[in-house]
């Protein structure tokens, strides 16, 4: 391979806060990690990933990267971010390549544009890093405050990553710093020049940010959901019904959650009218058919199947169409069990299965005051709504009298 992004990410974060490292946690339904990873692996310059992550993150790790192409297997870091850029250059020895960009986790939008211009780089220098000119005015201050000097900013820029080198030379300068017990420098350009190497730069980007702190990760968050759904216009809606009628057991499953019950529910699968309602709106949303034509009752594999593949099933439909879920609603109709002591554990796994927050996710329960089947006791109906956003459809964009 002759060119290999090494993706720091065994940091752990803190200034961000909440229980996961920064790298994990989700910033448009995605976590930070993955939408650093997907932009990297799906760049033509780029022949291969290897992220360097902690130990304990192995798990979260192997969701970040699943499906991706290109992923070499992770490495364990190090105590220090040279460390983990020295341990990832060292799994490379074997087998090295001609150049390497090492990239921050925490910088999810480099533009493939960013990316190009590193990949260049890396053939043409030893070293090279973007750069921003600084376009605040920088003060020198000592610890009390006060201001110790102006410093000429027409000679500053601000340095982000992807950074481009030689690997041979950055893995001997990690080599030599590493041995000589030097540990404290910030990023990979400072151990080339410590190591005596000339380091140019080249054009970086204002919107390759680097989430820091939990408010970065806020806006990054706000501003891809709206961008997100800016740029998915068609928005439609389906609706989903579904019944069944009580049968032998001890619990009936409702929007993926088991409930205590002196009756089941019959049915091919597992009977839980909450998630067919919901798969049949979006299948509905889709223009894509219902449950039964892609989940037939006369088809022994769904005999006893767990609803929750459907509904995924039908999410994943959605995304392939480069679609978004814009809310799920769904009304439970009985007599009996009693809905409400489950409600949030309904949503919560709702949510989970159609991969959306819970905010988007809506359950109620109500009854038909004792008329109709469910009024007798007899079964519990659904009824379900789903909202999804899709890109301008093809056959609204070639019509303008649709359009319209």
């Amino acid at each position: 391979m002759t060119l290999i992004a090494l993706v720091v990410a065994a940091g752990r974060g803190t200034r961000v806060g909440g229980d996961i490292p920064k790298q994990y946690q989700k910033i448009g339904g995605e976590s930070v990690l993955r939408r650093t990873l997907r932009r990297l692996t799906a760049h033509p310059a780029v022949d291969g990933v290897l992220a360097v992550i902690h130990p304990d993150d192995s798990g979260q790790f192997a969701d970040a990267a699943r499906g991706l192409p290109k992923m070499l297997a992770p490495v364990a870091g190090g105590a220090t971010r040279q460390a983990s850029v020295k341990a990832g250059l060292d799994t490379l020895r074997s087998d090295p390549p001609r150049a390497v960009l090492v990239h921050d986790a925490a910088r999810p939008f480099a533009s493939d544009a960013l990316i190009a211009r590193a990949a260049a780089a890396a053939v043409a220098e030893v070293a090279a890093v973007p750069a921003l000119p600084v376009t605040d005015t920088v003060k020198q201050v000592d610890a009390a405050g006060p201001v110790g000097a102006t410093l000429d900013r027409s000679s500053l820029r601000a340095i982000q990553t992807p950074q481009a080198f030689c690997y041979n030379s950055l893995s001997a300068a990690h080599a030599a710093a590493a041995a000589a017990g030097i540990d404290t420098l910030t990023d990979d350009a400072a151990v080339m020049e410590w190591a005596g190497h000339p380091v140019t730069t080249f054009a970086g980007e204002a919107d390759n940010v680097k989430i820091t702190t939990a408010d970065d990760l806020q806006k990054a968050d706000s501003a891809l959901r709206a961008d997100a759904f800016a740029s998915r216009p068609d928005v439609r809606t389906g609706t989903g019904f579904d019944v069944h009628a009580f049968g032998a057991g001890d619990h009936v499953m409702l929007g993926g959650v088991a409930i205590p019950h002196g009756f089941g529910l019959a049915g091919h699968s597992d009977a839980d009218v909450g998630l067919h309602a919901l798969t049949d709106a979006l299948l509905g949303a889709l223009c894509d058919g219902d449950i039964g034509a892609h989940f037939p009752p006369s088809d022994p594999q769904w005999k006893g199947a767990a609803s929750h593949l459907f509904l995924a099933y039908a999410a994943d439909k959605v995304r392939a169409r480069d679609g978004l879920i814009a809310h799920l609603d769904l009304t439970l109709i009985c007599e009996a069990p009693k809905v409400g002591p489950h409600r949030d554990a309904i949503r919560a796994r709702v949510a989970e299965i159609a991969g959306v927050p819970l905010g988007r996710v809506s359950v109620k329960a109500t009854t038909t005051e004792s008329l109709g089947f469910t009024g007798r006791r007899e079964g519990i109906a659904a009824l379900a709504s789903a909202t999804i956003r899709l890109p301008l459809a093809d056959d609204i964009a070639s019509d303008p009298a649709s359009a319209r």
